[in-house]
């Protein structure tokens, strides 16, 4: 397959269905499926894009997303000599503090960084492209632990190696290896000892973050290999359920897409929907009461987000499609029905690219030229209010956005800026 057939390595997957234990800082927002909580954001932007709070050049090569925490701006990338990931932290202002680094990038296809932090208690948790678990103090750049899980637990990966950003709850830290040794490990998240690892599903891993849900008053971990997804009880590392039944396009181990596996799930309310480009398409799951398996709800041929995650706003699913690798439409599906509300181009010169949300409006990033657009959350229609262009930085624009105290995050490669959109 032509490498340039993949747009996932931007800390693949969507952490969704986030509880009270899960660290509130991470990958896509504080509840880990897309959505931020501010308010009072604006309507409509101007023509040439909302205020630029600041920009920098110094990011380092990567297609990870910003994370804020507090007064500080987390952002992982490579260093000049693009042999080693770096974390890097930044003050509201966009003035560095420091750089730390702290493990090895992919070293075959699409080496960038991808990589958000998770951070609970002053300590940022990063996952390298190598499979590297690193645990850092966000204060001074100190590490404080590092586990080369990767090697340790006989990772299996496909081309583009470890894409995954870390899961962090209670005293646990969760990476998917996969391969023959185990599928998903839990280390503690004070120390990188080994707590629990599960059984050896056998496959590959996907390009994917595993999530934390609840349903019945249990919580389960939901992640995927690049052929299965898997629910695991996270007390003692037991895979509950598995689901490889990914419909009439895919027949299993013998799929040629069996790798390419680049979004997490999305959870609401005891169902779990998931899916993926290259044709595969989405299906819904639906839990049985005691977490211990699952049956399928819909399938939808709309809705195989390549790798931009999606999101639920008023009990619709909103995200792009795949046409071929340079081309896909807006979509909105019902979360209930799976029946599609639309499926559109977006116009002048705009595609496919990453969504999140916030203040019932939906933030879009196209990956190909770089527009940023407003859109408003309507199955009617695909809606954009307003849009600018980001021309600066290099490669493509698979960094998702990040929106924090009415600003707005986003990077291309090297280049790192934010936008007042209150």
């Amino acid at each position: 397959m032509n490498k340039k057939f993949f747009l996932v390595l931007l800390s693949a997957g969507i952490c969704t269905g986030a509880l009270a234990q899960v660290t509130p800082y991470g990958w896509r927002g504080p509840e880990h499926n897309g959505y931020y909580p501010d308010k009072g954001l604006l309507s409509e932007w101007p023509a040439e894009g909302p205020e630029l709070v600041f920009e920098t050049s110094d990011a380092g090569k990567g297609y990870s997303s910003p994370l804020v925490v507090g007064d500080k701006v987390l952002l992982t990338g490579m260093n000049e000599d693009e042999n080693e990931e770096v974390l890097n932290c930044y003050n509201l202002k966009g003035e560095k503090l420091y750089t730390v680094s702290y493990g090895h990038p992919w070293k075959q296809s699409y080496p960038e960084t991808r990589t958000t932090p998770a951070v609970v208690d002053g300590k940022a948790y990063v996952v390298s492209g190598m499979g590297e678990v690193v645990c850092i103090d966000i204060n001074d750049g100190k590490i404080l632990w590092s586990v080369n899980a990767g090697e340790k637990f006989a990772r299996e990966t496909g081309m583009w190696g470890t894409s995954e950003c870390p899961l962090v709850y209670d005293d646990k830290v969760i990476y998917t290896p996969c391969g023959q040794q185990t599928t998903m490990v839990a280390l503690n998240r004070n120390t990188g000892e080994e707590i629990w690892k599960t059984r050896a599903i056998g496959e590959m891993s996907g390009y994917v973050s595993p999530i934390m849900i609840e349903y019945k008053g249990k919580r389960q971990i939901v992640g995927s290999t690049s052929q299965t997804v898997f629910g695991v009880n996270p007390d003692n590392g037991e895979i509950e359920w598995t689901f490889d039944d990914w419909g009439p396009r895919h027949t299993g181990k013998q799929s040629n897409f069996q790798n390419i596996v680049p979004n997490s799930a999305l959870y609401k309310d005891g169902k779990i929907f998931f899916c993926h480009g290259y044709d595969i398409n989405g299906f819904q799951l639906k839990l049985a009461d005691d977490l211990k398996s699952v049956t399928c709800v819909w399938r939808t041929e709309t809705l195989d987000t390549h790798h931009g995650g999606y999101v639920l706003v008023n009990g619709k699913i909103y995200g792009s499609n795949w046409v071929n690798n340079n081309d896909g439409n807006w979509c909105c599906i019902d979360w209930e029905t799976g029946e599609t509300n639309y499926e559109e181009k977006w116009t002048g010169g705009a595609g496919k690219g990453s969504i999140i949300a916030a203040d019932n409006k939906l933030f879009i990033y196209d990956e190909r030229r770089g527009f940023v657009g407003l859109v408003n959350p309507t199955p009617e229609k695909f809606d954009v209010v307003s849009k600018f262009r980001i021309a600066q930085g290099s490669g493509p624009y698979w960094a998702h956005m990040h929106i924090d105290n009415g600003i707005l995050y986003l990077r291309h490669g090297e280049y790192f800026a934010a936008y007042k959109i209150k």
